[in-house]
């Protein structure tokens, strides 16, 4: 068994979707990035990918690269998944934290452990999705942006 840890940070601005987990979520601000900029994917991500020892998201779809301009999250965690099993591993299971003031995401959050598991071909009761505040400190607190942390298990396959 490997484990792995990703984190992810993008700023809330406006004129942009709230994509979190493949679901889009109904807000006045949206997240900015090169792809959909979904944190909470790409915290996943890069979970898996340094738990198979393989580098960053950055590495694998760099923002300088037009093709993953726009690109869906859930298409890039496919293929980050895929890399995984190439390098001999299946993904165990993943404990994702969301880190926002607003909006409350316990609506949604069934539906995100849905995507996260079909993306990595698991159950969904190995899919845990949490939210939190941060009481109103730092970046977060203020509303500027949002993050999420991940961390996985990976097996042999």
């Amino acid at each position: 068994m490997r484990i792995g840890f990703g984190y992810d940070v993008h700023r809330l601005v406006e004129g942009r979707s709230l994509v979190l987990g493949g679901t889009e979520i109904p807000y006045d601000q949206g997240l900015a990035g090169h792809s959909d900029a979904d944190v909470l994917l790409h915290a996943v991500a890069d979970a898996l990918l340094g738990a198979a020892a393989l580098g960053d998201l950055g590495a694998h779809f760099p923002d300088t690269d037009a093709d993953w301009e726009g690109a869906d999250s859930q298409v890039l965690l496919q293929q980050v998944t895929q890399k995984v099993r190439d390098a001999g591993y299946t993904p165990h299971n993943v404990d994702i934290t969301v880190l926002l003031e607003r909006p409350k995401l316990r609506p949604h959050v069934g539906e995100m452990r849905t995507n996260v598991a079909t993306a990595l071909s698991c159950p969904r009761d190995r899919v845990s999705v949490k939210a939190t505040t941060t009481e109103e400190l730092g970046f977060v607190g203020r509303e500027e942006g949002v993050a999420a942390q991940a961390v996985c298990t990976i097996q042999p396959a």
